[in-house]
């Protein structure tokens, strides 16, 4: 990467890719300060689903940007499951389960499309159009000048649409591009992993035969799981399965490949064990697969998020909803460093700190619930092949709503928590009784003003909440030097008196969902030093 010098910022933030993470970026971004870009190399918006879920944590992330209600109003929030095992059909409910820290208490199925319509829709709303058939080149480095603050880069990418080259000069640049991202080509971070020896296939099919409509089917055999799901975009149902291939070098990973022979997608439906026959072949594509992460996932001004920074195999639906997660954390400090007047390097590093190791841990749930479902490795093979056997002890155990609850809440990720980061801070005295920093917020009941609320209802929109006990004295909310800091930004710093929580204390609840800092008295010092140090206020 070269340098320059003397340019200013068109915009603060340049998204490359208008797939769930870039959108989400950018609404991430916007909502919290930064002006915004978003180019995709994609002729249109349109193109066939590859993932088909959201969990409980990516819906939680996205209710401040507002658009959970539309989300779920395309969805699937009680669905059930029918298990093919042999001869054997068992039941599973996995709508509703016991989960009373979260708003969203289910698996929640909904097309990859219709998640990409309601951000961009969103995104349209806020007046920020995606730009199609922007191809991004190439970037280098250069200096500010003018309105930039003092030593800070910028980048400038090398863009060609339909009216030629172009030129885009930006305070940062989120690379979304996907699995074969030119961004992290350009940066020359490492892609560290390989290939699976299987690759996925999908198909918008119509059936015939005796399967129940409107529920999700699963066929386990011995060379593999094949899921039937009652969201064609094309047909009645989409099916996905996986079939043996050699690693090919030149393949395309995270891209739609060629679509298979009918009589193929027909062979994966009549072995797979479904009753039922394929009538007709709408659309298929094959998918080959890849377990990578990035070697890092950037560093100012340049970062990579979503498929650009780690590509998953299908198992547990983990791709789209880590993507997102990555932009939830991303985007508001986009936002805060873009507005702060100063460069933040500790705020934007903590980026990659944070969630590289939470990338690294789906990593390795992804690839262990996948040998599982389609490795054609001997044992995975035989562990498969005896499911039909213990397909009588499976029905009473799926009753069981605690069991159903713990694999929701699994691959909703509750393993993920930022305590190691630095902006993760204990004040002092220590604040027993509130969440830790570092740790999600949980959605517990509270009283306000003698309502009652949950606390991720009460934090539903964009910036930081400041919760504070019935106890906490009037300089955290009335006078001295933290009101004087909220008033420079008040719509990005929200404070919430709970008098259902005992004591003085308080905590500051990131834009994220993540707590942030926490103290036992509602010292207006602390909590302002805190602010600063994640560009809530600008000096």
């Amino acid at each position: 990467m070269g340098g320059g010098q003397g340019a200013t910022a068109d915009t603060d933030v340049v998204v490359i890719g208008a797939g769930p993470a870039g959108l989400t970026t950018a609404l991430q971004a916007l909502a919290h300060g930064a002006t915004v870009r978003v180019v995709d190399r994609r002729e249109h918006r349109s193109r066939p689903s590859r993932a088909l879920m959201l969990h409980a944590r990516a819906l939680e992330g996205l209710r401040p940007l507002g658009v959970t209600d539309e989300l779920l109003g395309r969805a699937d929030t009680a669905p059930e499951a029918r298990i093919h095992l042999g001869r054997r059909v068992v039941e599973a409910r996995l709508g509703h389960a016991d989960l009373p820290d979260t708003a969203f208490p289910h698996l929640t199925l909904v097309r990859q499309a219709d998640v990409e319509e309601v951000l961009w829709q969103a995104l349209k709303a806020r007046g920020v159009e995606v730009e199609w058939g922007v191809e991004f080149r190439r970037l280098h480095i250069g200096h500010g000048a003018g309105n930039a603050p003092q030593g800070e880069t910028l980048v400038h990418a090398e863009l060609r649409g339909a009216n030629g080259p172009g030129h885009h000069v930006s305070r940062f640049l989120a690379g979304c591009d996907g699995q074969c991202s030119t961004v992290r080509g350009g940066t020359g971070i490492q892609w560290r992993g390989g290939p699976y020896r299987v690759e996925a296939v999908l198909a918008d099919v119509e059936l015939d035969g005796a399967l129940d409509p409107g529920l999700l089917h699963v066929a386990v055999g011995s060379a593999g799981l094949a899921f039937l799901f009652a969201l064609g975009e094309g047909a009645t149902w989409r099916m996905l399965a996986t079939r043996p291939a050699a690693p090919d070098p030149a393949a395309a990973f995270g891209q739609l490949g060629p679509a298979l022979p009918p009589e193929e997608v027909a062979r994966l439906v009549r072995e797979s064990g479904l009753e039922a026959t394929v009538r007709e072949v709408r659309w298929s594509a094959q998918v080959p697969l890849q377990h990578r992460i990035a070697g890092t996932f950037g560093r100012s001004p340049v970062f990579l998020a979503g498929d650009a920074a780690h590509a998953h195999s299908p198992a547990g639906g983990q791709g789209m909803n880590n993507g997102i997660l990555d932009a939830l954390n991303l985007g508001w400090k986009l936002g805060f460093a873009s507005t702060a007047g100063r460069p933040l390097p500790e705020l934007l590093a903590t980026y990659g700190q944070e969630r590289l190791p939470a990338a690294r841990r789906v990593l390795a749930l992804t690839h262990l619930i996948f040998f599982g479902e389609a490795s054609p490795h001997p044992a995975a093979r035989a562990a498969r092949s005896v499911m039909p056997l213990i397909a009588p002890a499976l029905p009473p155990l799926l009753r069981q709503r605690w069991l159903i609850s713990k694999g929701i809440r699994l691959l909703a990720q509750p393993f993920v928590n930022y305590r190691n980061s630095p902006i993760s801070r204990d004040g002092t005295p220590w604040a027993g009784g509130w969440p830790r920093p570092g740790g999600r917020l949980p959605d517990a009941p509270a009283s306000v003003d003698g309502h009652l609320v949950r606390l991720h209802e009460l934090t539903a929109a964009p910036g930081i909440h400041l919760l504070l006990g019935r106890d906490a004295g009037p300089a955290a909310v009335g006078a001295g030097p933290v009101a004087a800091a909220l008033g420079r930004q008040p719509r990005l710093l929200h404070i919430h008196r709970l008098s259902s929580q005992p004591g003085a204390g308080m905590v500051a609840v990131r834009p994220d969902g993540y707590v942030g800092f926490r103290c036992g008295d509602a010292d207006p010092a602390q909590l302002l030093d805190w602010l600063r140090l994640v560009g809530a206020v600008r000096h």
